[in-house]
């Protein structure tokens, strides 16, 4: 593998961290005026023409997936619904780099999720770097404590959703486009934010400045969706994949410029938790496929001398 790889992979993997930490930043900005339905359904609109016009141009949209496919993407839609909704609110309530630091234990709870749920092996060592993980989280809501903050809780729900929302997805067939998958996750969050405003509020003038951020918020998101596909594939997976860590710098950066907000000791030691479990669990994972690899190798090479019998590798983890 290229170095030259390697550089564009975590170029596109930092621009995709970029891209969702303005998205965040843009709608809570944008959005704190009208209220969180309104601001979901107003960036839907916009996320829905750029989405679905990309996907117009690639042919996504010339033929729905099989029924066994079109359930999965319902469950997974349904489970975006639930992300949006807890991330969303936690996020109004919450300082950006606290709400987005949580979220990035996902690479652990899905590493967990497919493991109790897929049978997916795991071994001691990620095990532990999960529970440090969950420390992280930990240290960073202070639950009992006066820095508590009870949004945060929905910080965590939006982690289950999520992880129930990518693990659904691996469940997909090969010829299942991203980008149709995208186009239907951002109707229904669209029509989720209409109800929401029709069941909840009623709707309030909406500023030029506020329609062009809650735009923003929505090329941001496309942004931020592009780049992550492309990120696989280009440059090797455990080598692009730490640089989605990136988005803590842009959420620190962003809260503090455009809400005054500033981690405290706690938080920052909360978030470096989280990092350095979340990179040991990927460097692990890394290990445990090249040594499996090479015994395989190795194996492959005795059955084809005689000198062992074709049978299961032994589980390395």
């Amino acid at each position: 593998m290229k170095l030259s790889e390697n550089m564009q992979g975590a170029a596109l993997m930092t621009a995709s961290m970029a891209g969702f930490a303005l998205n965040d930043a843009a709608l809570k900005f944008g959005g704190s005026e009208i209220g969180l339905f309104q601001a979901i359904f107003l960036r839907g609109i916009f996320a829905i023409l750029l989405i679905g016009s990309f996907a117009y141009m690639r042919g996504a949209l010339a033929a729905l997936p099989a029924r066994r496919d079109l359930r999965w993407i319902t469950i997974r839609s349904l489970a975006e619904i639930g992300a949006t909704l807890s991330f969303l609110t936690a996020l109004f309530h919450m300082p950006l780099a606290n709400v987005t630091a949580i979220l990035q234990i996902l690479p652990l709870t899905i590493t967990l999720a497919a493991a109790v749920f897929l049978k997916e092996p795991i071994g001691g060592k990620r095990v532990l770097a999960i529970l440090a993980g969950f420390l992280g989280v930990l240290i960073i809501i202070r639950p009992g404590t006066s820095d508590f903050n009870a949004y945060a809780l929905l910080g965590l729900l939006a982690v289950g959703f999520v992880t129930l929302r990518d693990l659904s997805a691996r469940q997909l067939g090969i010829g299942v486009s991203s980008l149709f998958v995208a186009f239907v996750a951002a109707c229904v969050i669209t029509v989720t934010g209409a109800v929401g405003v029709l069941v909840t509020q009623s709707w309030t003038p909406t500023e030029p400045a506020e329609l062009g951020v809650l735009a923003l918020a929505a090329c941001f998101l496309f942004v931020g969706y592009y780049c992550s596909v492309a990120t696989m594939r280009v440059g090797e997976v455990a080598v692009v994949t730490p640089f989605r860590y990136s988005i803590l710098l842009w959420a620190i950066a962003l809260g503090w410029l455009l809400f005054g907000d500033i981690p405290d000791g706690w938080s920052i030691l909360g978030m470096a938790i989280i990092f350095g479990s979340g990179v040991f669990a990927m460097w692990r994972e890394r290990k445990v496929r090249r040594t499996a690899h090479r015994h395989a190798q190795q194996r492959e090479t005795a059955v084809k001398a005689g000198l062992a019998s074709d049978t299961p590798p032994v589980n390395l983890r």
